[in-house]
């Protein structure tokens, strides 16, 4: 598995830019879709709660993982932020190669 997809939630849509533009700009990560709006459901500190959250869908190669989970918890808001990891076992080549051509080479 060369690549790979990171969710992540994050509770406003100017927090999601702000981590986004780090990411494109540290050639960290090639793309991140910000969709906003979405209700999370779940319970924390034996609480139920619902929340307006935004999700982040960023693409990676997937060697750059712990540098971009890293680069996620410095600058996320949360106490416990989703930072989860999906490996992509197959997609358009010209798009993989894209992905390659935008990121950091080797690890780091």
């Amino acid at each position: 598995m060369k690549y790979c997809i990171i969710n992540c939630t994050v509770s406003a849509k100017e927090e999601a830019l702000k981590i986004a533009k780090e990411l494109v700009d540290s050639k960290l990560i090639a793309c991140c879709n910000i969709i906003p709006n979405i209700i999370s459901v779940y319970n924390w500190n034996n609480k139920l709660q619902e929340d307006n959250e935004v999700l982040m869908i960023i693409k990676t190669k997937a060697e750059l993982f712990e540098n971009v989970k890293q680069k996620i918890l410095e600058l996320h808001s949360y106490e416990v932020p989703e930072i989860i990891k999906i490996p992509i076992d197959e997609g358009s080549e010209d798009y993989l190669n894209w992905i390659d051509n935008q990121t950091l080479k080797g690890s780091l």
